[in-house]
């Protein structure tokens, strides 16, 4: 017989061990692994009597005895989404009172992850993915170095300035896709002083 899944707060705990999760992100792998508990949970209940016990407690006959799950029972262990998203909102909440998990810590970690390499607008798409917003001094500090940034991801990618209309275009895309804004675009690439050294 398999054995059990761990139980909500040790996943969640071994998946904090390994990165930072936003609540959101944390919820959904919580909710996943709740199913996959009470999956485990349903199948253990309908088992023969074989596989869940140690053998001593089934007669000669075939007969179950004490503690073998019947049908009804069985049927009665279908998961309940509500109760498994209380269940792991109470995990949630329980970990946010420990400080094991932050959005806030989740943010900074990203923040200093991602932001020397992307643009605002590729930082905040990458954080809405996992349920999060930055606030608006965080945004107001990205603003104001972003120029800088765009030039240092120009740099080590292209090192210096596009010889002709198509590897200007090039470059170009290649900081765009990067989240920087056509503006800062076309100051890291513009002519005269703008233009990278």
């Amino acid at each position: 017989m398999k054995r059990a899944p761990l139980s909500l707060k040790a996943q969640a705990l071994a998946l904090l061990a390994r990165r930072e999760h936003s609540r959101a992100e944390l919820r959904t792998k919580l909710l996943a692994h709740a199913h996959k508990r009470a999956a485990h949970a349903a199948a253990a209940a309908t088992a023969p009597a074989s596989d869940w016990g140690s053998g001593w407690e089934v007669d000669p006959f075939g007969e179950s005895t004490a503690g073998a799950p019947s049908g009804d029972s069985a049927h009665a262990l279908e998961p309940d989404p509500d109760a498994l998203a209380a269940e792991v909102d109470e995990v949630l909440d329980w970990l946010q009172a420990q400080r094991y998990q932050s959005d806030e810590r989740f943010i900074e970690s990203r923040l200093n992850n991602r932001a020397p390499r992307l643009g605002l607008s590729r930082i905040r798409q990458e954080l809405s993915r996992h349920g999060v917003e930055l606030d608006s001094e965080t945004v107001r500090t990205l603003r104001q170095n972003e120029v800088q940034r765009a030039r240092e991801v120009w740099r080590k990618r292209f090192g210096q300035a596009p010889a002709d209309l198509r590897e200007r275009a090039r470059q170009m895309r290649f900081l765009a896709a990067r989240g920087f804004s056509g503006e800062v675009v076309r100051q890291v690439l513009g002519g005269g002083d703008e233009a990278p050294d």
